[in-house]
C-alpha cells in the first residue's frame, strides 16, 4: 500500500536555492518507492533574480494546489511583513534600524504564536490534514520554525514527524548564545519520531542539545534527471573555463583565489584564453569591483542567479569547478560537480590566510572523532579533483591545468563511484524511513 508523506518545505522551486533541491528530489522520486509526497510550501516567483525574491509577495491570496504524476504541491499565500515591505519599496539602505527591530520581533514571536509570513505553511498544512490522513510528516530546515509547525500538526492529527536538518540550528555559534533558541529546539523535539540529517558531523552537533533516539543520515546529492539533460554538453574549446556557483561565505578565501588567478593571467600570454566565471554569487558587487580594479574584464565574469537546470547547462560548458573549503560541512555544490564529471579545484586544505578566516568566521565548532575535511575526503574517494594546499600551490596548479588545456584542448576528469550520490538514492532511503515509522 502507498504511504503518504506531508513535507513542509519553505524553499522549493521555482525559488532558486540549494535548500529547495533536497525536498524537490523527494517530491520527484518518492512515488517510485511507494510513498506519495504532499509538499506544503509558499508561493514563489523570480521577479527580481536576486535575494529580494525571498521576501517578494506571492502571486495570489488563495492557496494554489497542484496535482501531478509525482504528487501534490500546496503553495500557500505569502505576504511580506512590514520590514520586508519597507525594503522592497525603499531598498536595503533605508530605515535599517526599523527593519531590524521588526524582523527581530517576528523571529522571536513566531516560535510562541503562529504569526509572521511563514505561518502560511502551517495554515495550509492544517487545512489539508483536516480532510486527509498522512502516514508521516517531515519538516526540512531552515527556517527552523517549520519544526514548530510539524510538532503542532503531529500532536493535533496523530501523525509521526521527522526533523530534517540540512544545516545546524542552535549548533550555529551565532545562535547558540541565545538561550531561547536552545529552549525552542528542545521543546519541539519532545514529540519527534526521528532526526534526519546530511552527515555524522551534524548528527553529533544536533545531539548536543536534544535527545532523540533515532537518527538517519541521508546525504545531499545531485539531481540525476537534470544531469542527464546536460550529458551531451561539452566544454567550449576556445578557452580554459573555471566556474564557481552559489554563495560565498566569510570564511571562504575568495580574495586569495582571485588574486592568484589575476597574477597568473598577467604573467601568462594566455593564448588560448583562461576564464574564471561566477554564477549566482551573493558578493557580486564586491567581485565586480575587484574585476574593474584589476582591469581583467575579459577573464573574470559574474552571472546572475538562475534556475538549477540553466545553471547546470552553463556549468557543463566549463572545464573546472572551483570549490571552497567548508571543513566539517559538506555543502551541496560538490554533488552537482560530481554529477557533471568536471574536475574539482578545491581551495584550500592548509592556507594560513584561509585558516585565519575560518577562526574568525566559521559558524560551527568541531566535534571530536568526526572529520573536519569532509569535502576533501569525498574528492579523494571519488578521484574527482585536485586538493590545493595554499595560494602558492594554486599558482602551480593553474599553470599545470593551462598547459594540459593548451596541449589537449580539454581537462581530464577520471572520477569514480559517483552514482551513489544521486538525490534519487536519497529519496529511496527516505521512503524506507517513512515505512518504518
Amino acid at each position: 500500500m502507498m504511504k503518504k508523506l506531508l513535507i513542509l518545505a519553505y524553499d522549493f522551486p521555482p525559488y532558486v536555492s540549494v535548500g529547495g533541491l533536497r525536498p524537490y528530489a523527494w517530491y520527484r522520486y518518492l512515488k517510485e518507492y511507494g510513498v506519495e509526497p504532499v509538499v506544503v510550501t509558499r508561493q514563489w516567483g523570480n521577479k527580481y533574480g536576486n535575494e529580494l525574491d525571498y521576501i517578494a509577495p506571492g502571486e495570489s491570496n488563495e492557496t494554489i494546489v497542484e496535482e501531478t504524476e509525482y504528487g501534490t504541491i500546496i503553495r500557500t499565500p505569502y505576504k511580506p511583513n512590514l520590514a520586508n515591505r519597507i525594503m522592497l519599496k525603499y531598498g536595503r539602505s533605508k530605515f535599517a534600524l526599523i527593519r531590524k527591530m521588526v524582523t527581530a520581533w517576528y523571529e522571536f514571536m513566531q516560535f510562541i504564536f503562529f504569526v509572521g509570513p511563514k505561518a502560511g505553511l502551517y495554515r495550509g498544512a492544517k487545512e489539508y490534514l483536516k480532510q486527509n490522513k498522512v502516514d508521516a510528516i517531515i519538516a526540512t530546515g531552515e527556517p527552523f520554525v517549520l519544526f514548530k509547525y510539524a510538532s503542532a500538526l503531529s500532536k493535533k492529527y496523530g501523525s509521526p514527524w521527522v526533523a530534517d536538518y540540512r544545516d545546524p540550528w542552535t549548533q550555529n555559534k551565532g545562535r547558540s548564545r541565545m538561550r531561547s533558541v536552545r529552549f525552542f529546539e528542545r521543546k519541539f523535539s519532545q514529540n519527534m519520531s526521528a532526526v534526519m540529517t546530511v552527515s555524522d558531523f551534524l548528527k553529533k552537533k544536533i545531539s548536543e542539545n536534544i535527545s532523540v533516539p533515532t537518527y538517519y543520515i541521508i546525504p545531499n546529492g545531485y539531481n540525476p534527471e537534470a544531469i542527464k539533460q546536460v550529458d551531451d554538453v561539452c566544454p567550449e574549446m576556445g578557452a580554459l573555463r573555471i566556474a564557481l556557483a552559489g554563495s560565498i561565505y566569510d570564511w571562504h578565501p575568495y580574495k586569495s583565489v582571485i588574486s592568484a588567478f589575476v597574477e597568473f593571467v598577467k604573467k601568462c600570454d594566455c593564448t588560448p584564453k583562461i576564464e574564471l566565471n561566477f554564477f549566482g554569487i551573493n558578493r557580486y558587487k564586491e567581485i565586480e569591483r575587484i574585476i574593474h580594479e584589476n582591469s581583467i574584464e575579459n577573464n573574470i565574469h559574474v552571472y546572475p542567479r538562475m534556475d538549477n537546470a540553466s545553471l547546470l547547462q552553463n556549468l557543463s560548458s566549463h572545464n573546472v569547478m572551483l570549490l571552497f573549503n567548508d571543513y566539517s560541512i559538506m555543502g551541496t555544490k560538490i554533488y552537482d560537480y560530481l554529477g557533471l564529471k568536471r574536475l574539482i579545484l578545491f581551495c584550500y586544505s592548509h592556507d594560513a590566510e584561509a585558516l585565519a578566516l575560518k577562526d574568525k568566521f566559521y559558524p560551527v565548532g568541531e566535534v571530536e572523532g568526526v572529520s573536519t575535511h569532509l569535502q576533501e575526503d569525498l574528492i579523494n574517494e571519488t578521484h574527482s579533483g585536485i586538493v590545493v594546499k595554499d595560494k602558492n600551490h594554486l599558482a602551480k596548479v593553474l599553470l599545470d591545468l593551462y598547459d594540459e588545456f593548451a596541449k589537449t584542448g580539454s581537462i581530464a576528469c577520471h572520477s569514480i563511484n559517483t552514482s551513489k550520490y544521486s538525490r534519487k538514492e536519497g529519496a529511496r532511503q527516505l521512503a524506507e524511513v517513512v515505512k518504518t515509522l
